[in-house]
């Protein structure tokens, strides 16, 4: 079996020192004591590690640090992918800063701009609201990677999720389960933005592959993607519609909430109603059922959208790149 490469984590371990310590020593930081440089240099040798030229390049007349802009910090999706690309940029000697956007279009335009987090080398993106011409247009020399759906067209590098993809996915294990009223929860009137747009269109693809009539009355709008709402979708469409038999819900927390409203009108998971997630935010698997989603690799997201960013650092004449971030359905007790 291949070993994995040596880490400035593993130095710093072995060292007893902190990852930012090997950091000033393998990028030749003058403000390190004699015995600890040679302390730290002993266990480089040993161990093998190389530290990779872009962390490098990263420290000659640059702050180290990665700002990363998300809509929502709260919601469990985002904390997970923060606290995976934390841990990927520390492996760097890098550091990460996160603004909140609350999706609000003039704040992402400033973060865009390079404010509130103009002392970072690089912007990891998360927008909501801004269109794609705004978003390739010129703002400043620091290297912007766009993550999520939003975003598709624009001439930048982009970390994108196939949603069309996983929104036909879940619905189709459904429906291939023999469900027949299968509702879909996460739609926003007001604001359709494309992750729901796109997460949609998979589900009535799949639907219309089934054999199965598109209902526009099972497709129920929320205020926002969280377990409230979820829960509220589910009461009305209850209420109105007795019949359903199963529930994709566009993220994992609005399926938390239905799996609460179920539990509450006394329908069993899954023998009456099936419910089908996307994320696989670590929650999911402590639901009572645990709960079927479709995983998103997070951690393809972080690693990918930290090297496009640190790459175009090290060469800005890059063309623009797309990656699609891995997904697999995983089958747990909901449906």
């Amino acid at each position: 079996m291949q070993r994995r490469p040596v880490t400035m984590r593993d130095v710093a371990i072995a060292a007893g020192v902190s990852p930012k310590t090997v950091s000033n020593v393998v990028n030749d930081y003058v403000h390190v004591r004699p015995e600890t440089r040679a302390l730290v240099q002993r266990y480089v040798e040993e161990l093998g590690y190389r530290p990779q030229a872009v962390g490098r390049q990263l420290r000659r007349g640059r702050t180290g640090a990665i700002a990363l802009a998300v809509p929502h910090i709260d919601v469990p999706y985002f904390a997970d992918l923060a606290a995976l690309l934390v841990r990927a940029a520390r492996e760097r000697g890098l550091t990460v800063v996160v603004e909140q956007t609350d999706g609000d279009i003039e704040r992402e335009r400033e973060v865009a701009a390079g404010f509130p987090v103009r002392f970072a080398d690089a912007l990891i993106f998360s927008p909501l609201s801004m269109p794609p011409s705004e978003l390739e247009a010129p703002r400043h020399d620091t290297p912007m990677v766009l993550i999520g759906e939003h975003g598709g067209g624009a001439a930048v590098d982009h970390v994108t999720i196939a949603s069309v993809e996983i929104g036909r996915l879940a619905t189709s294990h459904l429906a291939a389960a023999g469900r027949r009223r299968i509702a879909m929860i996460g739609y926003k009137k007001a604001r359709p933005l494309p992750v729901m747009q796109q997460r949609m269109l998979g589900y009535t693809q799949a639907l219309r592959a089934a054999g199965l009539p598109v209902d526009r009355a099972l497709i129920r709008d929320v205020r926002e993607w969280n377990r409230e709402p979820g829960a509220d979708a589910v009461d009305a469409l209850l209420a109105e519609h007795p019949d359903v038999d199963a529930v994709f819900a566009a993220n994992d927390v609005l399926a938390i909430g239905a799996l609460s409203a179920l539990h509450r009108h006394g329908r069993r998971v899954p023998d009456d109603v099936a419910v089908v997630g996307i994320d696989d935010v670590p929650e999911a698997r402590f639901t009572t059922p645990a709960l079927t989603t479709v995983a998103i690799d997070r951690a393809f997201v972080a690693e990918s959208a930290l090297e496009m960013a640190t790459s175009r650092l090290a060469d800005p004449g890059l063309p623009p790149r797309q990656l699609t971030a891995p997904h697999r359905l995983v089958v747990r007790e909901s449906a």
